[in-house]
């Protein structure tokens, strides 16, 4: 049996908010405040949590956050004009639009109306362009955070066989890109798996990591892997549990018990790449703080 490691997601992005006090305190020596405009779309009870999550962190660590607040039946243009507001507004940073967003709204033209500058969720067609050229500017913040799991563990990528699974645009296809890429954390063969793969185990037991990013509990079992492999689950999923007070608790796409001691190393749900998502946004502010 394999004593499996925990990829602790809280260590290490209590490691980079450490470092990223320091450029926040030489930013505000320059009279620079680090400031995110947040957009939040209806009553999502689960946008809510996480708009209000990402407000706390920004405060907590002595930068600005300005939710602002829309009701669902808002137009198109009247969203895309207040974004353009935020866009010439020299205060504001990072602008970051809480997705699902209503169905008659469209996503993408929203995106798209962001200044590349501010975007720093990553979702912009030039950062993405920017990052399928390999020379990625803001990073979308899950990606992001996988690879700093990744770099704080030691776990060297180079010619390993990487499988993703889920084609998001997201995290699926970004973390294809950048894994595959000649970088640091890069230079690994990756197949991208999706709800059309047949046979998904014959690419899994090949795999030395797997990436889960689905939505999909027990997408990934014990009999799918093979020894000594490392997984990161971006899975969030919600099931009941009568034992909890909130009637549910979370897991991600993966068998976290079921892989425990053949698995070399995962991440847990919750506790794993979930924080480092916050904290990549959080660094991609200040990297935007420096620009503007």
């Amino acid at each position: 049996m394999i004593d499996t490691i925990k990829l602790d997601g809280k260590l290490v992005s209590a490691s980079i908010k450490e470092k990223l006090k320091q450029e926040i305190y030489n930013l505000k020596k320059s009279n620079i405040t680090p400031k995110l405009a947040a957009i939040i779309i209806g009553d999502d009870p689960a946008s809510k949590i996480y708009v209000n999550t990402k407000h706390k962190t920004f405060k907590k660590f002595g930068c600005e956050s300005q939710v602002n607040k829309f009701k669902d039946n808002i137009k198109q243009n009247e969203l895309i004009d207040f974004i353009d507001k935020l866009n010439n507004d020299s205060s504001i940073h990072g602008i970051l639009v809480q997705l699902p967003l209503p169905s008659h709204l469209n996503s993408d033209e929203i995106l798209n109306s962001i200044n590349p500058i501010k975007d720093v969720d990553g979702f912009h067609p030039m950062n993405l362009g920017l990052l399928l050229k390999g020379n990625p500017s803001f990073i979308p913040c899950t990606p992001y955070g996988c690879l700093e799991i990744l770099k704080y563990y030691n776990i060297d990528v180079k010619s390993k066989s990487i499988v993703i699974i889920g084609r998001s645009n997201i995290v699926g296809k970004p973390l294809m890109n950048l894994l595959s890429g000649s970088h640091d954390i890069g230079n690994a063969t990756v197949t991208l798996c999706h709800s059309y793969t047949k046979n998904l185990r014959d690419y899994t037991m090949k795999a030395d990591i797997i990436i889960a990013a689905v939505g999909k509990v027990n997408l990934v079992t014990r009999d799918m892997i093979k020894e000594n492999s490392i997984i990161l689950d971006v899975g969030i999923n919600r099931i009941p549990d009568q034992k909890s007070d909130k009637g549910y608790r979370i897991v991600g796409d993966v068998d976290y018990d079921g892989l425990q001691g053949k698995a070399k190393a995962i991440t847990p749900v919750p506790g794993g790449v979930g924080p480092m998502t916050i904290t990549m946004l959080l660094s991609n502010t200040i990297k935007a703080a420096k620009i503007i």
